[in-house]
């Protein structure tokens, strides 16, 4: 029963990376850019839901879609200022770029929310389950959050080969150029990419502080290093890979934490990615991609 429980947590908190590495991979898929500041999202979500929730006195529907919306606008804005101009420029000044609005976002919120923990109340109300005769607890929290994790996933992947703006997503994947003369809108293409992919990340937030319920500013660093580590073990570029990713890191994670030692988890996490640039650089589902030289 043990085991089974920190299998299940495992998942739940995977599916929290997947639901992050979603964004990860559709940025980095159509748009060639790792968006390092996606954790930092993550948290800006975190606090616009604690606020809206406390503060503003709005009930736990609409705290959540004012969420969503404040990640949405932000993560536009960040691609409108940080990313647009660089899109002909090498990955290193992006990289570098990615991670300056990341610590931008951070000391934005240290200056504005304080550096002390806010005491984040859950947004999720179902009851616990119990099985076999209470031996086994499943918290509401694991529940919704593995069913969160699959429907975005599944909506994620019927919005991009069932709709016009996702087939247009697929083309500027392919060549951005060929998708211009065809008439596809690229710059609107890229930023509804970042609009959906933050307002992923607003909804992984969301989970995670009802699930671990601190907030500090620094709350989406360490999950959106992990959901880049799973993005990049499915497959980045691949939706199907990051959300297997994500399961299978969060379940490691856990199992680690468990069996190994909570101490040395955070390094078996990240001896994962080495691994798998190692022996399979594109990942679980990822392609070979063959450039002429």
């Amino acid at each position: 029963m043990s085991f089974i429980s920190y299998l299940l947590n495992g998942i739940s908190l995977g599916s929290v990376y997947a639901i992050i590495a979603l964004g990860y991979t559709m940025v980095y898929g159509i748009a060639k850019m790792l968006n390092f500041a996606h954790g930092d999202i993550l948290m800006v979500g975190g606090y616009a839901a604690f606020l809206a929730f406390n503060q503003m006195g709005l009930g736990i529907p609409l705290s959540i879609l004012l969420s969503m919306a404040i990640c949405t606008a932000l993560g536009v804005l960040v691609e409108r200022i940080a990313y647009k101009p660089l899109r002909s420029a090498n990955s290193l000044a992006v990289l570098i770029t990615a991670i300056g609005v990341s610590y931008l976002l951070q000391n934005l919120a240290l200056l504005l929310f304080g550096a002390n923990p806010k005491s984040f109340q859950s947004f999720v109300k179902l009851p616990a389950l119990k099985l076999a005769g209470g031996q086994l607890v499943i918290s509401g929290e694991t529940i919704v959050t593995i069913l969160v994790g699959i429907l975005v996933a599944v909506i994620l992947l019927l919005f991009i080969h069932k709709t016009k703006a996702g087939q247009a997503m697929l083309a500027v994947s392919e060549d951005k150029g060929a998708a211009t003369l065809m008439g596809v809108n690229v710059n609107g293409t890229i930023a509804l990419t970042f609009a959906i992919g933050s307002a992923l990340a607003s909804v992984a937030g969301i989970l995670l502080c009802s699930a671990y319920p601190t907030l500090t500013p620094t709350t989406g660093a360490m999950p959106g290093i992990k959901a880049f580590v799973a993005a990049v073990l499915g497959g980045i570029g691949s939706i199907p890979g990051a959300f297997i990713g994500g399961i299978l890191l969060g379940v490691l994670e856990n199992l680690s934490k468990a069996y190994i030692s909570s101490k040395l988890s955070d390094a078996i996490v990240f001896s994962v990615l080495i691994v798998v640039l190692l022996i399979k650089p594109s990942g679980i589902l990822g392609k070979k991609i063959m450039e002429k030289v």
